[in-house]
């Protein structure tokens, strides 16, 4: 007996066999990005009130109606466009299955999609899921900028859409508005649909703002816009990711997300609506937040030897580790990222696990961190990197 040929063609997460590795060695966990802190409390108290009041069973499918109704509601002026709640909003569980669900739901098999790298680990298996060919878009280090000249080489007939992520997992990146003419132009001239990965649409950096791909002329017809509820409200856990889309896509998405989960948590979908109402007072602290994080983060990896990238949004940094004067400084990435685990006591993500092909290496001696942790989380770990680093 053996799996499918399918499986056969994808691994298992690095990510969360990183947390798995830090859990045995109690490490701290800068792989895995999840915040170690509470959700704001009017939050959890709404998650309370909504079991405690009998809202358990199954929603309908396409979510909690209230939830979809505020969805609706933020994106009419964010995407420009007429978002019906009942038609084209579908509340799913976590991003992952939002990906999973809008690749199935649009493509076919010997369909292509270029899916720009690095990038989360879901999304090529969610193309081969579909019977499709993921082929990867690298952007290349240090800068990681989105050369779309050189992105308009990897379209061909077989093209069906394309993947991104902005802000972005791993590098923090926040595409710029001349980088998204360039991908616009690309989507349009190819007739392509666009699927955007926007999680972390909230966590930004040094004054940038979340332009929504979608909104761009041109792009609002043909694009799939995602998000979720876990990144910027500390409730990953929770499960909780959501689809924009226009029709035709949102039917067959609806379709695939019906068979796969049926629905997200009920009373936790009742919740997220008091999420999406607190005031704009509740983003400002939250940047203000995470750019301590981010600085302290930063500032350790810089301390002790490591070159990171600044990240522009989002909360991870890819950092290379080859000038480090010690002589695991010569260890492959997976060997790295192990040994910081056990022996360190801080987990972190091989860098060249965010990329699909196997034969050109973009890094080879870079780590991913993750800092959405306490305060002093990331004192404890930094401190305990300069133990055994410098």
């Amino acid at each position: 007996m053996k799996s499918s040929l399918l499986t056969s063609n994808f691994k298992e997460s690095v990510i969360r066999d990183m947390t798995r590795v830090a859990m045995r060695h109690n490490a701290i966990n800068l792989s895995q990005g999840f915040p170690d802190f509470m959700p704001p409390p009017s939050v959890v108290n709404a998650a309370v009130e909504a079991i405690q009041g009998g809202i358990n069973q199954y929603t309908i499918t396409w979510g909690y109606p209230t939830l979809r109704e505020k969805i609706a509601e933020l994106y009419r002026p964010q995407l420009g466009w007429d978002i019906d709640p009942d038609v084209h909003v579908t509340i799913t569980c976590g991003v992952t299955e939002a990906i999973i669900s809008a690749q199935m739901g649009i493509l076919d098999p010997g369909d292509e999609i270029v899916i720009v790298e690095p990038a989360h680990e879901n999304f090529r298996p969610a193309a081969l899921m579909a019977g499709a060919t993921p082929v990867p878009f690298p952007l290349l280090p240090p800068a990681f900028e989105l050369d779309f000249e050189r992105l308009a080489t990897y379209i061909t007939p077989k093209t069906k859409a394309l993947l991104l992520n902005t802000p972005q997992n791993p590098t923090g990146r926040v595409f710029n508005a001349e980088e998204m003419a360039g991908v616009a132009k690309i989507v349009i001239e190819n007739d392509l649909m666009l699927i955007t990965d926007e999680i972390y649409n909230y966590i930004l950096y040094d004054g940038r703002t979340h332009v929504p791909p979608g909104s761009l002329d041109g792009l609002q017809e043909r694009t799939i816009t995602i998000s979720g509820m876990g990144k910027s409200y500390a409730i990953t856990g929770w499960r909780l990711g959501y689809i924009v889309a226009p029709e035709p896509m949102a039917t067959g998405i609806r379709k695939v997300h019906d068979f796969l989960t049926i629905c997200a948590p009920t009373p936790m979908q009742a919740a997220a609506v008091e999420a999406l109402s607190l005031p704009e007072s509740y983003y400002v602290q939250l940047r203000e937040d995470y750019a301590k994080r981010r600085d302290i983060t930063m500032g350790y990896l810089e301390e002790i030897g490591f070159t990171a990238i600044m990240p522009e949004g989002a909360y991870y940094t890819m950092a290379d580790y080859s000038q480090l004067s010690i002589p695991q400084a010569s260890m492959s990435e997976m060997d790295f990222a192990t040994w910081m685990t056990t022996d360190v006591g801080v987990a972190v993500v091989p860098g060249n696990s965010f990329y699909s092909d196997d034969d050109a290496r973009y890094t080879t001696s870079t780590v991913r961190f993750a800092f959405p942790k306490q305060l002093e989380t990331l004192h404890e770990a930094g401190n305990r990197m300069k133990a055994k680093l410098l």
